[in-house]
């Protein structure tokens, strides 16, 4: 089983853009579909966009879709999620996620989670 460490959240002013990364342990990562989930405070955590195994598919939720990009890096055991033309409805606190099957959409489908990072975008 892997183990995820989230970094790269913060604050950014709206239009702005930031970097997630999401560094997993073990040597089976490459076995493990990922997701990049949110929560914003009294809301249900929600997918933002997932990635299998190979990188060769990958699944955007609409609100993000054509501003958001994920990508992996198997060598380097990281996920990454670029986020571009932020808006302030995109303020939660962000989770990466590993499946050990197929890439899904629903939370509690996913094996382990991160602890989690802030991004917060200003109006």
């Amino acid at each position: 089983q892997v183990q995820l460490v989230e970094s790269g959240g913060g604050l950014v002013q709206a239009g702005g853009s930031l970097s997630l990364s999401c560094a997993a342990s073990g040597r089976t990562f490459r076995n493990y579909a990922m997701g990049w989930f949110r929560q914003a405070p009294g809301k249900e955590r929600e997918f933002v966009v997932g990635i299998s195994w190979s990188g060769g598919s990958r699944y955007y939720a609409d609100s993000v879709k054509g501003r958001f990009t994920i990508s992996r890096d198997n060598a380097k055991n990281t996920v990454y999620l670029q986020m571009n033309s932020l808006k302030p409805e995109d303020t939660a606190v962000y989770y990466c996620a590993a499946r050990f099957s197929a890439l899904d959409v629903i939370p509690p489908m996913y094996d382990t989670w991160g602890q989690g990072t802030q991004v917060t975008v200003s109006s």
